[in-house]
């Protein structure tokens, strides 16, 4: 895998006066990102991380001396080098991974497109895929629609594409 910087949170704004920020976290939870002290490669270093019990986080960082600076980072997301996230199971993905994959039919290998977004509405991820000609199809990220996907590649089921 390549090491392009993942984002794992972005900063929604101040908290209070004293440098502290909100954050929406994008992965799992605060104790996902409490796994990593540096961001942006090395431009924050975290010093305290706490749960805002409403599905985000509080931050402070170490170069951030008060709400002046913490409101102008206000949009700024957080990234930290693929290689520092832990390694997967079988089965398992990370959606930057698939993100800009080349996306082929399972019928012969024909270019469908590339791999865009990938979302989660609730009943699991799916993968939405541009076309060629700019047109979009989305595929359920199961085994039905992707039998197979690697670094290289993500193979469509030919009956969901379109």
């Amino acid at each position: 895998m390549s090491d392009k910087p993942v984002t794992l949170a972005a900063v929604a704004g101040a908290h209070g006066v004293t440098g502290e920020v909100r954050l929406k976290l994008f992965g799992e939870g605060v104790k996902a990102l409490s796994a990593h002290t540096s961001f942006n490669d090395g431009a924050l270093t975290l010093k305290k991380l706490s749960d805002d019990n409403k599905g985000g986080a509080i931050a402070r960082f170490a170069e951030v001396p008060d709400r002046t600076a913490a409101e102008a980072l206000r949009g700024t997301v957080l990234t930290v080098p693929r290689s520092a996230l832990p390694a997967l199971g079988e089965g398992e993905y990370y959606h930057a991974d698939l993100l800009g994959l080349p996306a082929v039919s399972s019928d012969g290998g024909a270019h469908l497109g590339i791999v865009i977004a990938v979302e989660n509405f609730g009943a699991g991820d799916v993968i939405e895929i541009e076309k060629p000609d700019k047109k979009r199809f989305m595929v359920p990220m199961s085994a039905a629609a992707v039998p197979e996907w690697s670094e290289a590649r993500l193979v469509v089921n030919a009956a969901f594409a379109e």
